[in-house]
């Protein structure tokens, strides 16, 4: 086949960038197009995201990806984030700017909301993990302080949705991102509107899902003429970014088989399996493990870790005062420090969004009764164990939710960059782990889209050309005996 090319907006919660994938029917290449800063802006106390600011961002990259190819660009789509979102009134205008998952606004909420409506029909109408971030804590958060915006909305959308409608005109609530909201049903495939009433929550906004592959049409025409990219086709990926970057596991087993775990390491770490349906049981709730749609009708069940937004936290604070620490030099400082010294919880609360990360995981050793690290290389170290373990813990619900025993791990996304914390992986777990490919996200956006246009025939394909196409590192388990014994001080830690 003549070589196509896909475009990638690709938007994470600390970056985002565009990316070209090149299809010669073999192999996929990638091109970085663009690349951008992004991060909740503080406005009065709350946390917003600067929306303004990323679509001018990737209308830049819009510019930059015509310059360079033109109508050579068979389509486009978007990923981000999940649980966060913005009302549409009646005129289709955007009602206000869209917070961040981090605002302090749900402290409380959640706990509140089982007055209303018990934990356990909160999970069986949605089948998702409990966390204040979540979008239905979010919605009551706004419900309670008499929100102007949810009051006067026809319409809800999430992120991704947003961007989408900014290339095309067009409305559309993507599936896998809408799962995340903790407002779907996975069983019945709808959102849980019974559920949603029950809270006060005006459901005549939630309109009908849009399954990934789905073609909402083509480039709105002042930006086809400002960019020149005429004619490109606006098509729906798994817009939930955990949903592309699982697609694009270069796994052989068949799609659906739950024989190996994923990681997808980023700001956060989403660790789980792929399921052929969903399973909304006493296990994974208890477990509190969350049921997001992917690609191709599979289900993730998977656990939200929390990934390099600690290490992310810590670079930015010490770089405050005026270190100027780049990746490297973090990871000679932790490769320096002792080993197994300290353990944290990496999703306690008290590290969702403190001023001073460093100094919260101190205060977490001392809390806890442990050595407190004196040194920012011990920290680091602290840090990288803890999710390491972490790493193991959630394995082992992984094995008790499938009934299988998990060989294989694959971590994919920016994450893998740290390759102590790859091998600290496989030590922590004793599994094999294989790790790759970096853009995870990206490709997955790109081969959805491939199958969208019938140049891949669909998910165990587009697998096989990322095998063909990146390469991908792997880590076996070294000094097991070490981290066994050390995983019961940790899961004491945890179990406090």
């Amino acid at each position: 086949m003549a070589k196509k090319s896909y475009l990638a907006v690709d938007m994470g919660a600390s970056s985002g960038r565009l990316l070209i994938g090149h299809f010669d029917g073999k192999r996929i290449e990638l091109e970085e197009v663009h690349r951008y800063v992004n991060g909740p802006v503080e406005m009065m106390g709350s946390y917003h995201w600067n929306l303004p600011g990323l679509w001018s961002e990737v209308q830049n990259g819009l510019r930059l990806t015509g310059e360079k190819f033109g109508a050579a660009v068979e389509s486009v789509g978007v990923d981000t984030w999940g649980v966060d979102y913005g009302y549409f009134d009646k005129n289709g205008k955007l009602l206000g700017n869209p917070y961040c998952y981090r605002d302090p606004r749900t402290d409380g909420v959640m706990e509140e909301s089982f007055k209303t409506v018990s934990r356990d029909e909160i999970f069986a109408n949605s089948g998702l993990q409990f966390m204040q971030i979540n979008t239905l804590y979010q919605l009551i958060a706004d419900k309670i302080s008499g929100s102007v915006a949810q009051a006067n909305a026809e319409r809800f959308m999430m992120i991704p949705d947003i961007f989408h409608w900014l290339l095309s005109g067009e409305m559309s609530n993507e599936f896998t991102d809408s799962t995340t909201t903790q407002c779907f049903d996975p069983v019945k495939g709808d959102w849980a509107k019974g559920m949603l009433e029950k809270f006060g929550i005006p459901t005549d906004i939630f309109k009908p899902v849009s399954q990934p592959g789905t073609v909402l049409g083509t480039l709105r025409a002042s930006l086809a003429e400002d960019s020149g990219l005429k004619g490109m086709k606006i098509v729906l990926p798994g817009s939930h970014d955990t949903a592309s970057a699982v697609m694009a596991v270069p796994t052989a087993s068949p799609v659906g088989s739950t024989d190996w775990a994923y990681v997808s390491l980023g700001t956060w770490a989403l660790m789980g399996i792929e399921s052929p349906k969903p399973v909304v049981n006493d296990v994974v709730s208890g477990f509190n493990f969350t049921n997001e749609g992917g690609v191709g009708g599979t289900t993730r069940i998977l656990k939200n870790i929390c990934g390099m937004w600690l290490l992310q936290e810590c670079r930015r604070v010490w770089n405050q005062k005026g270190r100027n620490l780049d990746w490297e030099d973090m990871n000679k400082m932790t490769a320096a420090a002792p080993a197994m010294t300290t353990f944290i919880d990496p999703d306690h609360r008290d590290f969702l969004a403190p001023t001073d990360m460093p100094e919260a995981i101190r205060r977490f050793a001392e809390r806890t009764g442990q050595a407190v690290p004196q040194d920012d290389g011990t920290v680091l170290r602290v840090i990288l164990e803890s999710i390491a373990m972490k790493f193991r813990q959630v394995l082992g619900m992984c094995e008790k939710i499938s009934g299988t025993k998990i060989e294989t791990l694959h971590i994919v996304g920016g994450g893998i960059r740290n390759k102590l914390l790859c091998q600290a992986a496989a030590n922590a777990t004793g599994c094999r782990v294989v790790t790759g490919p970096i853009e995870a996200t990206a490709i997955g956006n790109v081969m959805m889209q491939a199958v969208a246009s019938g140049d891949v025939a669909g998910i165990a394909e587009a697998r096989a050309v990322i095998r063909d196409s990146f390469e991908v590192a792997e880590y076996l388990p070294q000094e097991t005996a070490l981290w066994d014994d050390a995983y019961e001080r940790f899961a004491k830690i945890v179990g406090r």
